[in-house]
């Protein structure tokens, strides 16, 4: 699985550090991705992703930026289709060791499943679970509507933003552009 997405990524990155990762690109499009916390009182959160293969790119340079120099751990060993990722990262004061498991293909669908721990991290980090357990569907729906362009994201409210719009008024945020 990729983070390759913004918002969603900020959101993942505490829960699933790995996904920084360099694994394959998926495919252009428009994605689905479904979230469920386990044993929360949170409803599934479903977005809408377009991309092309730049903002594919884009996403995975930003979640590296993001993971750089916070793990001391990020192992990938694969099995066939499936990737196992082991990551211990310190995060806001926090370390957080996380276990996931990546089945299925980024062409169609795939789905990770994740287990975190959480030690330390002061008040901020009280207010979250110590452990986390989420899975994430994503499937591939098609090539993007017409009023789409890469980088668009749908949140589960309505709200649509640009990632890549947003990564430029960031600044940048010292991601090197893909090539």
């Amino acid at each position: 699985m990729r983070g390759r997405f913004l918002l969603a990524g900020a959101i993942l990155l505490p829960a699933f550090p790995a996904f920084a990762l360099d694994l394959p690109a998926r495919k252009p499009g428009l994605w689905e991705i479904k979230m469920v916390f386990e044993g929360r009182s949170l409803p599934p959160m479903t977005t809408q992703h377009c991309i092309d293969a730049s903002t594919d790119k884009m996403m995975n340079a930003l979640g590296g930026e993001m993971s750089k120099g916070m793990c001391s751990k990020q192992d990938v060993t694969q099995s066939g289709s499936t990737l196992v990722v082991d990551s211990v990262c310190n995060i806001g004061g926090a370390t957080t060791t996380t276990h996931g498991v990546i089945t299925g293909d980024f062409n169609s669908a795939y789905t990770v499943k994740t287990s975190s721990k959480r030690e330390g991290g002061g008040a901020v980090a009280a207010a979250i679970p110590a452990q986390t357990n989420m899975t994430i569907e994503a499937r591939w729906t098609g090539a993007c509507k017409p009023d789409q362009k890469p980088g668009d994201m749908i949140m589960a409210n309505g709200i649509k933003f640009n990632v890549m719009d947003m990564q430029k008024k960031l600044g940048g945020m010292a991601v090197p552009q893909p090539r």
